[in-house]
């Protein structure tokens, strides 16, 4: 398992390679015709499977697919994400990570690990992960959005409702960032703008009226101590 100071020193390596790509790709990883429509077969029957939630079954096609088709950065990402919806999270970072060492630009791949260790716990890996997929895309409402349910969780309040705020800018139609700040809203004393930013987020979307419907918030990357939070704030309305 990676610590805190194992990521951070990551990031001058993720630097040197992000100049120079072509460094972390061989002549001797391309692929025939037969194998690369191989890979393609594979990689869309795992998302079919993926679909149907025949997460086990996802995996095997994917792995196939990654192993005809390795340099293909898009089919890591794909199997690394199925493999952490199957609760995976340990494999789901390894095939994350090589995905990111073959692309260290990839901002899909540094917001699926970055929710990847948000998931299981890992908070201080977390937000050096979405850190520097804010700085790849300034503009990239996931990490912003995932910095704020970290930071609540490490009660940096103040900085959770910074992000919070900033994902709820860029991306107005999407109640999860209004959601993220109302509870650290509500965490750091401010009960009162709590309430108003629940109140936008049911403007957003009226199914957030419903507390049972807040348990579904767990798919939104929320822990259960979060969701009951937002229940909570709910509850006072």
């Amino acid at each position: 398992m990676l610590n805190l100071l194992t990521c951070i020193s990551l990031i001058p390596q993720l630097t040197v390679l992000a100049a120079n790509p072509k460094a972390n790709t061989s002549l001797a990883n391309q692929i025939s015709p037969v194998d690369q429509r191989a890979a393609d077969e594979y990689r869309q029957l795992g998302l079919s499977y993926r679909k149907q939630e025949r997460f086990d079954d996802a995996i095997a096609a994917l792995q196939q697919s990654v192993r005809l088709d390795p340099q293909n950065i898009d089919g890591r990402i794909i199997l690394g994400w199925t493999q952490h919806l199957a609760k995976k999270h340990e494999a789901a970072a390894t095939s994350l990570w090589e995905a990111i060492y073959r692309s260290p630009t990839s901002l899909q791949a540094f917001n699926a690990i970055g929710i990847v260790y948000l998931v299981r716990g890992d908070l201080p890996q977390s937000v050096v992960l979405h850190s520097w997929a804010a700085l790849l895309k300034t503009d990239n409402e996931i990490a912003h959005y995932n910095l704020s349910l970290a930071y609540q969780r490490l009660k940096k309040y103040d900085l959770a409702i910074a992000y919070a705020q900033k994902a709820s800018k860029l991306e107005p139609s999407n109640p999860h960032p209004l959601v993220a700040l109302a509870i650290a809203q509500w965490t750091s004393g401010d009960q009162s703008g709590a309430k108003k930013t629940f109140r936008d987020a049911i403007s957003v979307d009226v199914r957030y009226r419903s507390s049972d419907f807040l348990s579904f918030l767990n798919e939104a990357g929320f822990s259960n101590e979060q969701i009951q939070i937002a229940k909570q704030v709910l509850a006072s309305l």
